[in-house]
């Protein structure tokens, strides 16, 4: 009887999460939202493979979610978006460039829009 080969550990999945990120950015499809920036909420969840090895306590070995932020505040500032869904497709792939990055899940929300709401928007999941 032979012996069965050793059970292989399952891979590491983390999440890297940006929550509330709010900015002013030039958004909108109105002729007046293109005058004035606005509020939106930004939130992003940012799954990452482990299998390259262990993380051994250094930045270099996972993504940075500070490099998102940065990368989320540049897209912001540049030129007029018209679509809260293309901002957040900007996003998705920001993160995606990273082969660390295996999935990816943002919601983007306009806080001003309406007196009587939150704030309204989209969410966009993308895997690899």
């Amino acid at each position: 009887m032979s012996t069965p080969p050793p059970a292989r550990a399952s891979a590491t999945k983390r999440c890297l999460l940006i929550h509330d990120l709010v900015l002013s950015c030039s958004i909108g499809v109105h002729e007046h939202e293109r005058h004035a920036k606005q509020r939106v909420r930004i939130n992003v969840r940012v799954q990452v493979t482990g299998d390259e090895g262990p993380i051994e306590d250094s930045i270099a070995n996972v993504v940075s979610y500070e490099a998102i932020v940065d990368g989320i505040r540049a897209i912001a500032r540049s030129d007029h978006i018209n679509l809260v869904e293309t901002l957040a497709d900007r996003i998705v792939d920001l993160c995606l460039a990273n082969q660390r990055v295996i999935g990816v899940w943002v919601r983007v929300e306009k806080l001003d829009l309406y007196p009587d709401a939150a704030g309204v928007g989209v969410e966009v999941e993308r895997n690899r």
